[in-house]
C-alpha cells in the first residue's frame, strides 16, 4: 500500500459516494488510475463496505447502552448459544469478546428505557448462557464515528520512501 492507497481509503472514509472522477481529483490521479486502485483495494479487503450512516435519534432510536455479559459456563456449547442470541437480536449494534472482569460488552441501540428493561430483563437474563449483565446508559456524545487514523499511516508510509538527492548543478 503507498501513499496514493491512503489517500484514496481516507476521501473514501468521508464520503464512500465519490465517483472515480471525483476521488481522482481528490488524490491527483487519473480515474482509470484510481478505478484500478480501488477494485483492488476493494478486492483485498480493505474496503470491506459502502452504506449510509443513519441517525438512530432522528428514527426513534433515542437509548445508546453499553452492555456488559459475564457467561454462566465456558463451554464451546455456551458460547455458541450466546453468539446466536447476539447475533439474533438486531437492537445490538456491535459485540466484543473481552479481557477482564466480563466476558463480552454489546452496543445497543433502543427506543427508550422500556425497551431497554425488556432486553435486559426479558431477554439477556433469561438465556442460559448469561450469568450476570451491567449496564451503563450513555448520557453524552463526545465522539462518534468509524473513521480510521489513516493520515498518521501515510506519515508512516512517506516516512519508509526514498527521499530525492538534490541536484549537484553549479557545482564544478
Amino acid at each position: 500500500m503507498d501513499l496514493f492507497d491512503l489517500k484514496i481509503l481516507a476521501a473514501l472514509q468521508e464520503d464512500g459516494r465519490l465517483t472515480n472522477f471525483e476521488l481522482a481529483d481528490r488524490v491527483g490521479l487519473s480515474a482509470s488510475q484510481c478505478s484500478r486502485r480501488r477494485a483492488a483495494l476493494e478486492q483485498q479487503g480493505a474496503v470491506e463496505s459502502y452504506h449510509a450512516r443513519l441517525s438512530a435519534e432522528r428514527l426513534g432510536l433515542g437509548v445508546l447502552a453499553f452492555v456488559q455479559v459475564a457467561l454462566s459456563a465456558h463451554s464451546r456449547a455456551n458460547l455458541a448459544r450466546f453468539v446466536k442470541l447476539v447475533q439474533g437480536l438486531p437492537e445490538v449494534q456491535e459485540a466484543y469478546s473481552l479481557t477482564g472482569e466480563a466476558d463480552y460488552l454489546i452496543k445497543l441501540v433502543v427506543k427508550d428505557l422500556r425497551a431497554l428493561s425488556q432486553i435486559l430483563n426479558g431477554v439477556l437474563l433469561q438465556h442460559d448462557s448469561i450469568a450476570h449483565v451491567r449496564s451503563s446508559v450513555v448520557l453524552n456524545r463526545l465522539k462518534e464515528g468509524a473513521i480510521l487514523p489513516i493520515e498518521g499511516m501515510a506519515l508512516a508510509v512517506d516516512a519508509t520512501r526514498p527521499k530525492r538527492r538534490r541536484s549537484q548543478e553549479g557545482r564544478g
